[in-house]
């Protein structure tokens, strides 16, 4: 597999996280899932979450967006709850749970992200979320798929559909839960061009990732989470040898081992 060049560096700190979690514990049948996270994002940054199964990194985006219940903790986005910067915020799931026997074509299921729930949708204002969802089809690759059944394409495309859904309102920050999770190549290329291109134009974006050879290409920031955070910030500082073996809690002698020998560069 071809591993893309490195996101650039960041530019300098920013005084105000663009989403900050304090705090927040998360619980599965009395089984803590989470353990007081507490997480700062900045501004302008793509930074991967990282961290063996079962460390809750989906939990965290689920519960930082509310989808569920935490037992303590705070969230904010740009400094305010959820609710007063929802259009902000933007969130792709992981594909696994979708019924993709839905009779929706590609176009119809981005043009979903741009429902508010509330205006009546007329005529013209279907037009233009069809407008709206073939812009961000074009963005990814996949505009030639459009009128194509959601079921009739491969897990690289259908991952490009959702990453377009996401895309379609233009929030300023992106939750994504595993975006390169079976995908092909020519898929995971066009998702790391968008990853670079939001990125560039200021947006943030926080993605659940678990190939550690890959976070480097990937991702500027990492936060190493295992029920509770490891180290958070950019790569130099968090990607460590020893907090990926304290994350992993492997020692660090079998650090090659976890890696597939594949993480050279990390000090």
């Amino acid at each position: 597999m071809t591993v893309p060049n490195p996101v650039p560096d960041s530019p300098g700190p920013v005084a105000s996280p663009v989403a900050e979690v304090r705090g927040l514990s998360v619980a599965y049948h009395a089984d803590a899932v989470l353990r007081g996270v507490d997480l700062a994002v900045p501004a302008g940054v793509v930074m991967g979450v990282v961290g063996p199964n079962g460390a809750g990194k989906s939990t965290l985006l689920k519960a930082m967006l509310g989808l569920l219940p935490a037992l303590t903790g705070s969230v904010r986005f740009f400094g305010q709850r959820l609710g007063a910067v929802r259009d902000r915020v933007g969130y792709m799931p992981q594909a696994a749970g979708v019924d993709w026997d839905f009779p929706a074509t590609a176009a119809d299921v981005v043009a979903m992200g741009t429902y508010d729930g509330w205006r009546p949708r007329l005529g013209r204002r279907r037009r233009e979320e069809r407008d709206r969802a073939l812009v961000a089809l074009e963005e990814v690759g996949m505009a030639d798929f459009a009128d194509r059944q959601i079921g009739q394409l491969s897990g690289g495309q259908r991952q490009r559909v959702f990453l377009a859904r996401t895309l379609v309102r233009r929030p300023d920050l992106y939750l994504m839960d595993e975006p390169f999770a079976g995908i092909d190549a020519r898929s995971q290329e066009s998702i790391v061009r968008v990853l670079h291109e939001l990125r560039a134009a200021g947006r943030t974006v926080v993605l659940v990732h678990h190939d550690l050879p890959t976070v480097r290409a990937y991702c500027d920031h990492v936060t190493l989470l295992n029920r509770r955070v490891v180290a958070s910030g950019p790569l130099a500082e968090a990607f460590t040898t020893a907090s990926i073996a304290t994350a992993y809690d492997v020692p660090v002698g079998e650090m090659g081992a976890l890696g597939g020998g594949l993480l050279g560069g990390t000090p």
